[in-house]
C-alpha cells in the first residue's frame, strides 16, 4: 500500500455548519435579492471594455470574470482558449496575459449549437423539482451523458424528454449537467434548468459550498474509524481511462467514517470536499481499503458476497446539500440506498443486517 499521500485522521473538534465549514465563513446563506436580474450575457453577444488604471496588471480572466460578463472562470478560460477573446483588435487566446492600462478587450459569446442528442422516454426519479432545478436520484447502470459508445440511453436523453428547457453551459452533449456521477455509481445529482442556476451551484461547487455524502460498502476493516484523506489525483500515466494518486495531480479531499463492520467488510460514510474524476474509488484504493465490486481500482475478492453488492460497485451518493440559486433557501435532501444494495447487505456472512 502505497503511504505517501496516507490519511490524517480528522479531529472533529471545531464547530462547523452544514456544509463542514467554520461557523463564521456562512456568509453564502445571506438572501441575494437581485437574483432575478442575474441574467447571463445573450447568446451570440458581443461585449467590449476599456481596461482602467486600478486594474492594470490582472490576469486576463480574471479580470473578464469579475467585470461584468458574468460568466464563470471556467467559462471565461474556454471563451479565451478558443479565440473568442480580442484585446486591441488582437486574438488573444493566453487566460495568464496580464493586461494594461488602457487595454481594449473584447469578448464574444457564441450562440449555442443545436443540441444533436434525442429525446428518449426514459423514466426518471424525481427527488425534487422546481423551475430552476431537480434533482434526480440516478440507478446503477445508467451513463449521465452521451460520449463514444453511449450515444443513448443516458440521463441526458431522459431529461430531454422530460424538460422543455436546461442550461446550456454543459455544452451539446451536457445540458443542465452541473456535476457527475459514475456509470455504477446511483444516487442524488444536481440538473440546472437555466444558465443563471447553472452558474450559481457551479459556483458553489467550486467553493465547496455544495456538500455530498456518499455511502459505499469497501473491502477491509477500515482503520482508523474516521479520517481525512489528502492525496492529489491526476490523470494516470499509463492507462488513460484511469486516475492515479500522483504529486503533481490536482488537490482531492475525501472524509470518510465507519458505519458499521462486517466480516471483512467495511461500511462507510463519505463526503467530499473536492470533485474530483473517480475521487472516492481512487483514494479509497489508495489506503488499501477498494470499493466493493470496483472492476477499475480493486483487484477483485468478493466471492463470499452476495451478488447484489460485487457488481457493479457498491456506492451510492445518498445526499446534497446546496443553496438554493434562487430562494437562498438550504436545501438538503436525500434519498436511500437502492433495494439491491439493501438486499446485500442484509446477506453478507457474518453481518449484521442494515436498515437506511
Amino acid at each position: 500500500m502505497n503511504r505517501d499521500y496516507n490519511s490524517r485522521q480528522s479531529s472533529g473538534s471545531k464547530a462547523s455548519d452544514y456544509f463542514g465549514r467554520p461557523c463564521d465563513s456562512a456568509d453564502p446563506l445571506e438572501p441575494d435579492p437581485d437574483f432575478d436580474t442575474l441574467d447571463l450575457p445573450a447568446a451570440g453577444s458581443y461585449q467590449e471594455f476599456e481596461v482602467r488604471a486600478d486594474c492594470e496588471g490582472r490576469r486576463l480572466d480574471l479580470y473578464l470574470r469579475e467585470e461584468g460578463t458574468d460568466l464563470s472562470r471556467n467559462q471565461v478560460q474556454k471563451l479565451v482558449e478558443s479565440g473568442q477573446v480580442r484585446i486591441n483588435d488582437k486574438p488573444c487566446t493566453d487566460k495568464n496575459y496580464r493586461l494594461l492600462f488602457g487595454d481594449r478587450v473584447s469578448i464574444n459569446i457564441p450562440s449555442p449549437e443545436e443540441a444533436p442528442v434525442k429525446a428518449e422516454d426514459i423514466a426518471l426519479d424525481i427527488v425534487y423539482e422546481d423551475q430552476d432545478l431537480l434533482v434526480v436520484n440516478k440507478p446503477r447502470g445508467m451513463v449521465v451523458h452521451p460520449a463514444p459508445g453511449h450515444v443513448g440511453g443516458t440521463l441526458v436523453n431522459a431529461l430531454l424528454y422530460h424538460c422543455d428547457d436546461l442550461s446550456g453551459i454543459g455544452g451539446v452533449t451536457r445540458p443542465g449537467i452541473v456535476h457527475r456521477l459514475d456509470k455504477d455509481t446511483s444516487g442524488l445529482l444536481i440538473v440546472a434548468k437555466n444558465d443563471t442556476a447553472h452558474r450559481e451551484l457551479s459556483d458553489q461547487l467550486t467553493a465547496r459550498q455544495l456538500s455530498r455524502e456518499y455511502i459505499a460498502l469497501v473491502s477491509g476493516r477500515v482503520k482508523p474509524k474516521s479520517a481525512r484523506i489528502e492525496a492529489p489525483i491526476g490523470r494516470h500515466p499509463r492507462n488513460r481511462k484511469k486516475m492515479s494518486v500522483m504529486p503533481e495531480g490536482r488537490e482531492a479531499v475525501t472524509r470518510y467514517r465507519v458505519l458499521k463492520y462486517f466480516d471483512r467488510y467495511s461500511l462507510l460514510q463519505l463526503n467530499l470536499e473536492t470533485g474530483r474524476t473517480h475521487q472516492i474509488r481512487v483514494h479509497m484504493a489508495h489506503i488499501g481499503y477498494p470499493v466493493v465490486g470496483d472492476q477499475t481500482y480493486a483487484k477483485g475478492g468478493w466471492s463470499d458476497l452476495p451478488p447484489e453488492l460485487a457488481k457493479p460497485h457498491a456506492l451510492h451518493a445518498r445526499r446534497i446539500i446546496f443553496i438554493h440559486p434562487r430562494s437562498r433557501e438550504v436545501m438538503e435532501l436525500t434519498t436511500p440506498l437502492p433495494d439491491d444494495f439493501k438486499k446485500g447487505l442484509r446477506n453478507i456472512r457474518g453481518g449484521f443486517g442494515y436498515s437506511s
